[in-house]
């Protein structure tokens, strides 16, 4: 229905500009809050009203007259009616709802794709330090990120997908000690082991390997542990590829990927940390205070100025930030996503207040809202009707890989996603696992398959469909599950537009319901061959669109369960 929206949209811009020069920037169609009050509504008389200096109900009313003599509104729609204040209720044709299936059914993949825009998007996401295996935090992370630069890449945006880890700090410096407690046979919990030590299981395999001598290879890094118990520093290496191979192996499982890997050590051994400290110095906006540096981050809206420069010489973290994001604007990345925990709250304005101190200086120009921010909640997990805390493998948290080996990929994908990013959110791995209707991926993928089925029970040529006549889509059922196909388009670019894929997953469930209410009403094997090509395209077209909407989350769409 894209090519009518846009014949009806372009008539109803004209007879706007022809009410009020310049108004036609203010077409637009809504979503009737009732579905019995029409198809599509428009607003602009009431908006127009005031401007004009005219009664709204009879601005509407002679907006109607002319959309009715458009040629646009004569093809596609069979009423147009005024209601209330002024709005304007359009009731379309069922041809006009039929065209959404030939769209859907020569566009395939591509429906609701839009055109390459050439606008470059850096998003930053999971970024965990090798220091243990990825928890179900990261796991949301990494389920939020991907979808994310999915959407943005189905909106034409040129994403890149970033990886930002420390691998020199203090938690590597104690797993790095951690490690060789364990390599000289020192447990947790006996005298000498130290409290701020990891206690994992996953310690005392790395410490194995290291003994032996192997050789671990993660996407970014390798390296072959020397063997030797005291070189903490082959120590620290090996244990910081040996996690990142894990992380890699759990994300590659979760079907994540990324462009590049970024070493926050890089920004200081490259200088970059003290060239953004020397222009955040000399934007004029800091200051020394009891033998620290602080920034004036006040003066950027933050609600305290901060501390860039500790007593001891050594940077308070926000700043290393400051320089990675300005690393990244050089780099032609003016558009960026960075996706953290609702912990990372408080870092927002402060590293905003940086870039705009530094910018300042060379005029970059970098926006005050930059980078934009996607903060989430971590997750409880629930099992058998109780809360699991502790993984044996981890010590102390549920990891990701425990909930895949628990319920599947797919699984946690649409779960992690079916909620908004900073909500609470409780992982049932019973509800996971479970073949009903309460299970929402189930009961998306459940339409999937039903539909594969009816098709492989036809046995025709599915690509034929896109041509058949579509006249017998004109009952109340059918209508209603091209209407819902219909929304497919601009919820996707409104879900990348809010970097909300909950939006997605909301859609498919109703998607779905609306194909399994369509399949108790209607048969679609019917002996009449004009009417049973007609569903048949209609069916295949609601298949394309839950395939396309599941692929952009990540999860599969099976042809048979």
């Amino acid at each position: 229905m894209l090519s009518v929206k846009q014949d009806l949209l372009a008539a109803l811009a004209d007879g706007l500009e022809s009410l009020m020069p310049g108004a036609a920037a203010r077409a637009a169609f809504e979503l009737p809050k009732v579905a019995a009050h029409g198809d599509l509504a428009v607003t602009a008389a009431m908006q127009l009203a005031k401007p004009l200096g005219q009664n709204p109900r009879q601005l509407g009313e002679t907006l109607r007259q002319k959309l009715l003599a458009s040629p646009a509104f004569e093809r596609w729609t069979s009423a147009v009616e005024i209601a209330g204040p002024g709005f304007l209720n359009i009731r379309l044709k069922p041809e006009a709802k039929q065209q959404t299936v030939r769209e859907i059914l020569a566009a395939g993949d591509a429906y609701g794709r839009a055109a390459p825009t050439g606008e470059k998007v850096l998003v930053e996401f999971v970024s965990a330090n090798p220091t243990g295996p990825l928890h179900v935090g990261h796991g949301r992370q990494a389920a939020l990120g991907d979808a994310i630069c999915n959407l943005l890449a189905s909106q034409g945006k040129s994403v890149w997908r970033e990886f930002y880890y420390n691998d020199a700090g203090v938690q590597i410096g104690t797993l790095a000690t951690s490690t060789q407690l364990r390599a000289k046979g020192l447990k947790p919990g006996v005298e000498g082991w130290p409290e701020a030590a990891y206690n994992g299981d996953y310690i005392a395999d790395i410490a194995t390997d290291f003994l032996a001598r192997k050789t671990v290879t993660a996407d970014d890094r390798s390296t072959t542990a020397s063997g030797d118990i005291e070189d903490l520093d082959s120590i620290r290496e090996f244990a910081v590829a040996y996690l990142r191979r894990e992380q890699d192996l759990d994300l590659k499982a979760f079907q994540v990927r990324f462009d590049q890997y970024y070493l926050e050590s890089s920004l200081y051994t490259s200088g970059r940390v003290e060239a953004a400290v020397g222009k955040m110095q000399a934007s004029g906006k800091t200051y020394e205070l009891d033998d620290a540096l602080w920034l004036k981050s006040t003066d950027f809206g933050d609600d305290k100025d901060r501390v860039m420069k500790k007593r001891d010489g050594t940077y308070t973290y926000f700043v290393p930030d400051v320089a990675y994001h300005l690393a990244k604007w050089e780099r032609g990345f003016h558009t960026v996503v960075n996706i953290q925990g609702t912990d990372h709250h408080g870092t927002i304005a402060r590293v905003r207040a940086g870039l705009q101190a530094a910018s300042s200086v060379d005029g970059l120009g970098i926006p005050a809202d930059y980078p934009a921010y996607v903060l989430h909640t971590m997750v409880r997990v629930v099992k058998g009707g109780e809360e699991v805390k502790i993984s044996k493998r981890a010590g102390s948290y549920v990891t990701l890989r425990d909930l895949i080996e628990w319920t599947s990929t797919d699984a946690v994908r649409f779960f992690l996603l079916s909620r908004k990013p900073d909500t609470e959110y409780t992982f049932d791995v019973d509800l996971a696992v479970a073949k009903n209707n309460d299970n929402p991926v189930y009961y998306v993928q459940y339409a999937h398959a039903r539909i594969c089925s009816v098709l492989a029970a036809w046995g025709g040529d599915r690509a034929g469909l896109a041509a058949i006549d579509l006249a017998a889509l004109d009952t109340p059922a059918a209508q209603t599950l091209m209407l819902q196909l219909a929304k497919y388009p601009d919820m996707l670019a409104a879900a990348a537009r809010d970097f909300a894929p909950h939006d997605l997953t909301f859609y498919l469930r109703d998607l779905a319901a609306a194909y399994h209410s369509y399949y108790d009403a209607e048969r679609i094997l019917v002996d009449e061959e004009a009417v049973k090509l007609a569903r048949l395209a209609l069916v295949s077209a609601t298949a394309q669109v839950l395939h396309n909407g599941l692929a952009l989350l990540g999860v599969s769409a099976p042809a048979k369960m």
